[in-house]
């Protein structure tokens, strides 16, 4: 997949968490630091329901743009999913299962970037 692809799917992503009020979204540019992806997003919901709720938008959304994910986990329980597409992983928490894994601090040594920077 090229970055240019990669950045599609994760502004497509990032507009989908949106859409269902995800809460505090980052992304992540780990392309430096990592060969697993190219881009973290990171976000959270209030409740299992909202977090199934971003996790269906953004499945529906990128297949719709022809991406489909290679793996997910954790969809039943609603306290972290993953969402693996390839270049981005996409990572929706319930609020308490955010602050416990922190991942923004574990992967400080990516960039963080806004989602206008996604544009092309």
């Amino acid at each position: 997949m090229t970055l240019k692809q990669s950045k599609e799917m994760a502004q497509k992503a990032c507009h989908a968490l949106e859409d269902k009020k995800a809460k505090d979204v980052r992304i992540l540019d780990i392309s430096e630091v990592s060969v697993l992806a190219d881009y973290f997003l990171i976000a959270s919901g209030s409740n299992r329901n909202q977090v199934q709720a971003m996790v269906d938008n953004v499945e529906e959304e990128l297949r719709k743009a022809g991406f489909s994910p290679k793996q997910v986990e954790g969809y039943n329980t609603a306290n972290w999913v993953l969402l693996d597409y390839g270049d981005i992983i996409i990572h929706v928490f319930d609020e308490e299962n955010r602050l416990f894994y922190d991942l923004e601090r574990i992967w400080r040594d990516g960039s963080l970037i806004r989602a206008e920077e996604l544009e092309m």
